[in-house]
């Protein structure tokens, strides 16, 4: 799928379309109500700004005649205007080891950042975290969610359904073998249950600034003195 290349700004700090979302994100990051949306070509985003300036939905040559129009997840993923985009990260040193997780939250032009660490964990759980503690101060529950993973451990668990099935046989895999970190995935599963949300998997290291970023936070947070204890992990290694 392409990426997206054209960043259409209806509410900012100067309305326009650009094609860097390095200049993008300064006209939009922290501007009240900000409108912004990402296109594979100049069309479609001229399109969707003249249909807000007219207060209407826009409709190109590329979407006309279908009841939804959905566009290539890229920096920013905007699919949706009134939807909150969670992007997650985590990891462990030497995994196991010293580990942390970021989160990045967008909404409404509003940007909120998360992080912390634990001082023996590994990287799976620390992915899973991220998700966690997203969700957990989550404000915006009545919105639709996009949540940005580069773990295809957490993305294919939840879209595929396979943390649901381990709960279901009672943390027992289909290999018959038992499913580890079910502490928190019992937790995520729980989170998600009301919520309109869809996870979304984003390569890694990649160039995604705010994977990046929550790649950045993780590290700080995995280096940092003083980390409490992942309780489930450890007392999972002392049984």
């Amino acid at each position: 799928m392409a990426n997206k290349k054209f960043y259409a700004i209806a509410a900012g700090r100067r309305p326009g379309i650009y094609t860097s979302w390095t200049e993008a994100e300064a006209q939009v990051k922290g501007f009240p109500q900000a409108r912004f949306k990402g296109f594979a070509t100049k069309e479609e985003a001229e399109g969707w700004m003249q249909g807000a300036k007219d207060g209407r939905p826009a409709r190109t040559a590329r979407t006309a005649g279908r009841s939804t129009a959905r566009t290539a997840p890229a920096p920013p993923d905007i699919e949706r205007e009134d939807a909150v985009q969670i992007y997650t990260d985590g990891g462990a040193l030497n995994n196991p080891g010293p580990g942390g997780y970021g989160v990045v939250q967008i909404y409404a032009g509003e940007r909120k950042e998360l992080t912390g660490g634990y001082r023996l964990t590994t990287n799976n759980r620390m992915e899973l975290m991220g998700c966690i503690m997203a969700l957990r101060q989550l404000e915006y529950t009545d919105r639709p969610i996009a949540l940005h993973s580069d773990s295809s451990y957490v993305v294919n668990g939840i879209s595929k359904g396979w943390a649901k099935n381990w709960r279901k046989n009672g943390w027992i895999k289909s290999d018959r073998k038992p499913a580890l970190n079910r502490d928190l995935w019992s937790e995520l599963l729980d989170l998600i249950e009301n919520l309109d949300i869809v996870f979304k998997w984003v390569k890694g290291h990649a160039g995604n600034p705010f994977n990046e970023r929550c790649d950045a936070l993780a590290v700080a947070s995995a280096r940092s003195a003083g980390l409490p204890a992942d309780t489930g992990y450890e007392k999972s290694q002392c049984s």
